[in-house]
């Protein structure tokens, strides 16, 4: 199998209403990983003036099931996630970084790290993992 390409997986992103309503930008798309961007607005946040929890476990969500689908294909989908919060996520922009730990023919366990851009200073706001499986024929 011959894994798509950054503009191949963008694509796929593209296609996503959810992730074009967020915003959502995919960054990296190789051997080293997945990364997926988004820029904050208000309308991210919760009343606090945070990062909803929400949102990281959406991004959370894409970027480990990108990453599983390196090595499954594109036909996946998330069978479970895990989140961490650390620390209340602000700031400009969150980036998840997310790559495969290991794999068979049908699932993926996958793990990412999210992080917040605030004020030009990058901190680890949350961590988790996944599983990812592939879709029936």
């Amino acid at each position: 199998m011959t894994t798509p390409s950054l503009e191949d997986a963008q694509a796929v992103l593209a296609a996503q209403p959810f992730s074009t309503m967020m915003g959502t930008v995919l960054s990296q798309y190789d051997d080293a990983g997945v990364t997926l961007e988004l820029d904050l607005t208000p309308q991210h946040l919760q009343q606090h003036g945070y990062v909803h929890g929400g949102v990281q476990s959406y991004l959370a969500d894409n970027a480990l099931t990108f990453a599983g689908g390196q090595r499954l294909g594109p036909a996946v989908l998330t069978a479970g996630i895990n989140l961490t919060y650390l620390r209340p996520a602000a700031g400009e922009k969150l980036i998840a970084r997310a790559s495969v730990q290991a794999a068979t023919s049908r699932s993926a366990v996958t793990q990412v790290e999210i992080s917040a851009i605030k004020d030009g200073q990058e901190y680890v706001c949350s961590v988790g993992s996944g599983t990812i499986s592939a879709m029936g024929k």
